[in-house]
């Protein structure tokens, strides 16, 4: 199973809460491009650079860090891109109300994540439960 170093998913996460935090301050979106685009240069290549320039400053080996799971991480980062995109878009609109509220929402999700409850793991985990119980009663 692949993993990664929760202090890179932390970092991360940070990442996601400050921009947010100065998007909202200065009701400017451009500083969410930051989240945005390394996220979604992982999704879609691999690459994510704000992760490549934390690891070096990792104190021991990644592997001996608490992992977090790959796959979870990924549905996690597509709904981050996801809000992240719909606030971008929304300020490039004037949309400020739909600005304000996916930037609130995609902020609260990495607060609490980094508080210690993954909302996109629970998303997930009732979407999985849901599947399963549709797919077993179909039978």
């Amino acid at each position: 199973m692949k993993t990664i170093p929760k202090p890179l998913v932390m970092v991360n996460q940070w990442t996601i809460v400050l921009s947010v935090i100065i998007a909202l301050l200065t009701q400017s979106a451009w500083i969410l491009l930051i989240p945005l685009v390394a996220n979604l240069s992982s999704l879609l290549t691999g690459f994510h650079p704000i992760l490549v320039v934390a690891k070096r400053f990792l104190s021991k080996p990644a592997n001996q860090y608490i992992q977090e799971d790959y796959t979870q991480l990924r549905f996690n980062q597509w709904l981050a891109v996801g809000f992240l995109l719909v606030a971008s878009i929304s300020f490039l609109l004037n949309w400020s109300l739909l600005f304000n509220l996916a930037t609130i929402m995609v902020g609260l999700a990495a607060s609490i994540a980094i508080a210690g409850f993954c909302i996109g793991c629970f998303i997930r985990f009732q979407f999985q439960q849901w599947n399963y119980r549709r797919k077993k009663s179909a039978i």
